[in-house]
């Protein structure tokens, strides 16, 4: 059992190539100027650990901050959901998005999703008006990085059905006893780094809100 585990943590570490993708579009002639607080409401999509879910939010709020904007955290407003006693899990539609942008009396409010979390992730990130429910600006990106021994089988802080490469139940018990409790782990330092620089290329277009000046 013990050759078994270590051969498959020494395929679980080959390294793979790296490459990346991306494309984005804005609402031609709106005057971003009037857009203060941005708060990011959802992270949907493969990740299934809350601790994940908001370090992407975080990557997200550290573009918009640099682009000029106010960024309201995924977890100040799980914070503030859950004073007004409403379900933080349901905000994966654009109506229920803007209905929390309303309630935060924000202009914009932003959603994510992750189709895909493994050895190749795919992030798409949207900005939405709060009055209308139209999309301000929409970017999608991917990236390919290595081949970890938690993206071979599922069991890293993200769940893809195109990473799960091993059905058995006790095979998967057994590592995931041996890696602990995956549902409520962090992203790992090269899942952050990967994520982060999609993140970073997708949002090169995000539009500038102008600076006042001083």
């Amino acid at each position: 059992m013990k050759t078994v585990f270590v051969m498959l943590i020494t395929i679980g570490l080959l390294v793979g190539g790296c490459s990346s993708s991306q494309k984005s579009s804005s609402r031609v002639g709106y005057d971003f100027s009037g857009v203060d607080k941005v708060a990011v409401v959802s992270v949907e999509g493969a990740l299934r650990s809350e601790s994940a879910k908001d370090e992407i939010a975080d990557f997200f709020a550290m573009e918009l901050l640099d682009h000029g904007y106010a960024p309201v955290g995924r977890a100040q407003v799980r914070a503030s959901l859950k004073d007004q006693e409403i379900d933080f899990a349901d905000l994966n539609t654009t109506e229920r998005a803007v209905e929390v942008g309303k309630l935060l009396d924000v202009p914009a409010v932003f959603a994510i999703d992750i189709p895909h979390f493994s050895e190749q992730i795919s992030i798409t990130g949207k900005m939405i008006n709060v009055a209308d429910g139209s999309i301000l600006w929409l970017s999608s990106g991917t990236g390919k990085g290595k081949r970890t021994l938690s993206n071979m089988f599922g069991l890293s802080s993200s769940s893809s059905s195109s990473s799960v490469a091993v059905q058995d139940p006790m095979f998967t018990e057994v590592i995931s006893g041996a890696m602990g409790d995956l549902s409520k782990q962090p992203l790992t330092p090269e899942e952050a780094q990967r994520a982060q620089g999609v993140i970073k290329k997708m949002c090169r277009t995000l539009p500038q809100k102008t600076r006042p000046e001083w």
